[in-house]
C-alpha cells in the first residue's frame, strides 16, 4: 500500500509539472514578470497538491466502502487538504467573497471530473457487459 501510494504520488508530481509548463509558458507568452520565490512558491503549493490527489485516489480503491461513501471521503479530505493550502499559499484572500467564490469553484472542478469519472466508468462497465453478452 506504502509503494502504491509513493508510485501515485509521484504521478501526481508528474500531472503538477505538466500543469506548471502550461501556466509558465502561458505566462511567457504574456510577457508576465514573476519573480522566482513567487513561482518557486505557487510550484511547492501545486505538488503538494499534486502529491495529494495522486495518492488520495486509493480511497476509491476501499472495497468495504460505497462509492458513495468513497465519494464523500475523498470530497472532505480534499476541501481540508486544499482550502487551508490555498489560505497559506495566498491563492484567496483572507475576504468572505473571495473564500465562498474559491470554494464554489473548488466544488465546480470537483463534480466536472466526477461526472466524466462517472460517465467513463459507465461507459466502461457497459462495454464489460456488452462483452460478455457476446
Amino acid at each position: 500500500m506504502i509503494v502504491e501510494m509513493i508510485r501515485r504520488s509521484f504521478i501526481g508530481l508528474g500531472f503538477t509539472a505538466i500543469f506548471t509548463f502550461a501556466i509558465l509558458t502561458f505566462m511567457m507568452v504574456r510577457d508576465v514578470q514573476a519573480s522566482v520565490s513567487v513561482v518557486w512558491l505557487n510550484m511547492l503549493g501545486s505538488m503538494v497538491m499534486g502529491i495529494y490527489f495522486g495518492s488520495s485516489s486509493l480511497i476509491f480503491e476501499t472495497e468495504n466502502w460505497s462509492p458513495l461513501k468513497q465519494t464523500i471521503v475523498h470530497f472532505v479530505v480534499s476541501l481540508l487538504v486544499w482550502f487551508p493550502l490555498a489560505m497559506f499559499m495566498k491563492w484567496l484572500p483572507l475576504e468572505l467573497l473571495p473564500i465562498l467564490l474559491g470554494i464554489g469553484i473548488f466544488i465546480a472542478i470537483y463534480l466536472v471530473f466526477w461526472f466524466g469519472s462517472y460517465v467513463y466508468f459507465k461507459y466502461v462497465a457497459s462495454e464489460m457487459n456488452h462483452s460478455l453478452r457476446k
